[in-house]
């Protein structure tokens, strides 16, 4: 043990030492005997690990480091050394292996018994395969592993170098252990909902229902009433751009009038590109300019398609051109996540494959214009069905939350009394909500999914959200009446696990969305105490 102590000397230059622990040791260090433990370690000298501070518990992952504070004045006070000690004998571990009150340290290094080190190996294997039966809680986690994690034999290795394979199994496993509900690292989906290359075959029911959108798409007069009741369960992927423009009144439902309204509106944005976008760099338009510059990296940034930077530059013209237009709202942060949807829709009419990747800089330059021009438009007549969501003040959202809190208080009290119980005021997770659309909740294939049965609503976009928004509260309330501390309840409303979400888990909660709005709409005062 004397060499244990030489070498933890030999660091007291940086005031720090790291070492291993075991799981059942833990209960021998007392609390409150000015020894702070620090966060993982990874080796014996130098560091390269996260700081943060224990707590006295165990998420149940062994084998990892700590770092033990040693004070300001040394040396230690005989209580402190005689505690460390204490804590040293009853500690169990590789470092130990070979030791004795006459060996220096570096003998101890070189004779790790192999045997221990592999039968060490062979139980955090066993451990790991334990926790293959919960795929609740493991899935998540398991999912993000390299797939050429394998156990280190070297002795020395296993237990001082952690290789980065050994850190990412136990990074993982403790993630999955401590946030089982939360995805830490959000997976990259595919955007669309069908792709052409990888996408099953369609049944007989989407093929009658893709003949249906047909017949009407081609008919001299579209029937929008007939198209909104064919859309509102979802639009085939191969006449959703079509089906949008028309929907969101940026195309007349007159066939042969479609192309000429086209060329000029397209004409007519390009039109303001000229007029108006130079003046980004003018004293008055410097600061609106500078924040669309800002967020739009920031939009989608787990999306190849987003970082290209001619798709950002198609961005920043539009969301300049609509704040130039609309000076009583301006620009607000969230509108740049509004162009995204009609962008990545718009685009897959021209791209066979699924968009997340493809290189936008292989379309023709009238391609990209028209892709522009369209996403523009289609933005603009959305925003102005909710234009006072982003005016001075956003009373349009202040009175939305306001109205979420009044329904769940009667659709489930529940959740509702839960939140007043733990002081969570509505504003602090559905302002988001409402300022983006939910398209921060949930993956963009979903956002276009949602977007399909909005514009089928009469106000879906400023009324029938309200439901949805309702609807997506109480599908977590398990979960929110597990956690019971203000931290929690946030932390669970800001990342909710809906990366795995698909067409069937937004098509339920639109269902439980339209029995609300059936329930309430036509009489709101029967949601208000």
């Amino acid at each position: 043990m004397k060499g244990f102590c030489a070498f933890l000397s030999s660091c007291l230059g940086r005031r720090e030492a790291i070492v291993p622990w075991d799981e059942e040791a833990l209960g021998d260090i007392p609390e409150g005997k000015g020894k702070e433990v620090f966060g993982r370690g990874r080796d014996c000298t130098t560091g390269g690990r996260e700081e943060g501070t224990w707590n006295g518990t165990v998420g149940g992952v062994r084998s990892l480091g700590l770092a033990l504070s040693v004070g300001n004045a040394l040396p230690l006070k005989n209580k402190k050394a005689s505690s460390f000690h204490e804590f040293a004998r009853n500690t169990s571990d590789a470092w130990d292996i070979g030791d004795d009150e006459d060996e220096d340290f570096s003998s101890s290094f070189q004779t790790l018994n192999s045997k221990v080190a592999k039968a060490t190996a062979a139980q955090v294997l066993e451990n790991h395969s334990k926790l293959r039966v919960k795929p609740e809680r493991a899935q998540s986690a398991l999912s993000e592993m390299p797939t050429n994690c394998k156990v280190i034999k070297s002795s020395s290795e296993a237990q001082l170098s952690r290789s980065p394979e050994d850190a990412c199994v136990r990074n993982a496993l403790h993630k999955q252990q401590s946030l089982p509900l939360r995805p830490i690292i959000p997976l990259v989906a595919r955007i669309s909902d069908q792709n052409a290359s990888g996408a099953p075959p369609m049944t007989v029911r989407e093929k009658t229902r893709l003949e249906k959108f047909r017949q009407l798409l081609s008919s001299h007069n579209t029937d929008l009433d007939e198209l909104r009741k064919c859309s509102w369960p979802g639009v085939p992927r191969e006449v959703r751009p079509v089906t949008w423009r028309l929907l969101s009144g940026y195309l007349p439902a007159n066939k042969e009038r479609r192309k000429l309204t086209l060329q000029r509106k397209r004409e007519e944005y390009f039109g303001f590109i000229e007029q108006y976008y130079d003046s980004r760099n003018e004293e008055h338009h410097q600061d609106t300019y500078r924040q669309i510059h800002i967020d739009i990296p920031r939009t989608n940034p787990l999306i190849p398609l987003f970082q290209q930077p001619l798709v950002q530059e198609i961005f920043e013209r539009i969301l300049f051109i609509w704040a130039i237009r609309h000076p009583a709202s301006g620009y607000v942060q969230g509108i740049n996540d509004l162009v995204t949807p009609f962008f990545v829709v718009f685009l897959s009419e021209h791209v066979e494959e699924d968009v997340e990747n493809f290189d936008v800089t292989t379309l023709s330059q009238d391609v990209l214009r028209s892709i522009e021009a369209d996403s523009f438009w289609c933005m603009s007549k959305l925003l102005d069905g909710i234009q006072d969501n982003y005016t001075f003040a956003q009373p349009g959202i202040q009175k939305k939350v306001k109205a979420l809190e009044e329904l769940v208080s009667r659709i489930d009290e529940q959740v509702h009394n839960h939140f007043r119980k733990y002081e969570v005021e509505y504003l602090q997770f559905a302002f988001r909500w409402m300022n983006n659309l939910l398209m921060r909740e949930l993956p963009l294939r979903c956002t276009i999914r949602l977007w399909d049965t909005y514009q089928s609503e009469p106000e879906g976009f400023s009324h029938f959200h309200l439901y949805v928004c309702a609807a997506f509260l109480i599908k977590w309330r398990k979960e929110i009446l597990d956690e019971e501390d203000f931290q929690g309840l946030l932390m669970l409303l800001q990342n909710l696990p809906t990366i795995h979400w698909g067409n069937e888990e937004i098509g339920l909660l639109l269902a439980e969305a339209y029995r609300l709005k059936y329930m309430f709409a036509d009489a709101p005062n029967h949601y208000r105490r």
